[in-house]
């Protein structure tokens, strides 16, 4: 059609390490423009993203079925179910789910923008638990994180 077919024989299906519908991201966050930043950086990497606004939506989204690989929540989540409170009952429904917790904190020039999860919790999180949980202080270092969720759960 106008002058541009394609040979629908010779096309490559893409691959996706997670499934029929590639790598699905969710996203929980307050503020819209930080999920549209979170979002477009994780579109950029190639992956499919979803936003929320609150951990309610997040869980209706998991508690549908929905297909998500990775989800992010921003650290400053708050409401019924606070970013601590919806990874809990996220990974009390999905218990293989990567969760990736996500702030825009100021760092020194010499600090890493991916910490250990005890350092954003102060150790409130029971060690079982931590599996599959990753944590970074800077927006812009979201969609690696993402990444190394997926890598850390092969």
């Amino acid at each position: 059609m106008f002058g541009r077919e394609r040979d629908v024989s010779t096309m490559e299906l893409p691959t996706s390490p997670c499934g029929a519908y590639g790598v699905q991201v969710l996203i929980a966050g307050r503020q819209k423009h930080w999920r549209d930043e979170v979002s477009s950086q994780i579109r950029r990497a190639g992956f499919a993203a979803t936003t929320v606004d609150c951990g309610v939506d997040a869980m209706t989204v998991l508690a549908l079925g929905l297909p998500v690989d990775v989800l992010v929540t921003d650290v400053s989540l708050q409401g019924k179910l606070c970013c601590l409170k919806l990874a809990q009952e996220a990974r009390a429904l999905r218990p293989d789910l990567r969760i990736v917790f996500a702030s825009d904190l100021g760092l020194q020039p010499d600090e890493d923008a991916s910490d250990p999860i005890d350092t954003l919790f102060e150790g409130d999180l029971p060690q079982h638990a931590r599996a599959g949980l990753l944590a970074v202080r800077r927006i812009d270092h979201v969609a690696s994180t993402v990444w190394d969720a997926l890598r850390s759960a092969s």
